[in-house]
């Protein structure tokens, strides 16, 4: 039997008082609800910072669905669908058609195609410069 020894071992010399009915959240600010609606507004913008940073519109040449791109590098390509793009997407309407899953797809070649046409005609870079969103 291995046994490993620590600042965390089982002996009971120390008191263990890590649940007493108390458990530590966030403060919701109930009583200054200044602050709290600063803190919501601020929430919110880090929200949508770190969900769109460095994204660009991107629409596919053949369906004309338009999809939200970040290039990370030349094997990396973050793309964000959103529910009417993926239901018009061509060739994921022939997926399901077929009665596949398009959610097992791994990308929609036509759009990966409109993808490095964008990057040739400098609409989309690669790597994207935005600053990482972590970094605001």
């Amino acid at each position: 039997m291995l046994r490993l020894y620590g600042a965390h071992d089982d002996d009971d010399q120390h008191s263990h008082n890590a649940d007493n009915g108390i458990r530590s959240k966030a403060p919701d600010f109930a009583s200054d609800p200044d602050r709290a609606a600063a803190v919501r507004e601020a929430t919110q913008r880090d929200r949508e910072r770190y969900l769109t940073s460095g994204l660009v519109s991107v629409d596919c040449r053949f369906c004309h669905v338009a999809v939200q791109v970040k290039k990370l590098g030349p094997g990396h390509t973050s793309v964000q669908w959103n529910t009417e793009a993926s239901q018009r997407c061509a060739y994921f309407s022939e997926i399901r058609e077929s009665g596949g899953d398009s959610a097992r797809a791994r990308t929609c070649p036509k759009l990966a195609d409109s993808i490095k046409h964008a990057v040739a005609e400098g609409c989309l870079e690669e790597p994207s410069s935005a600053p990482s969103p972590g970094d605001g």
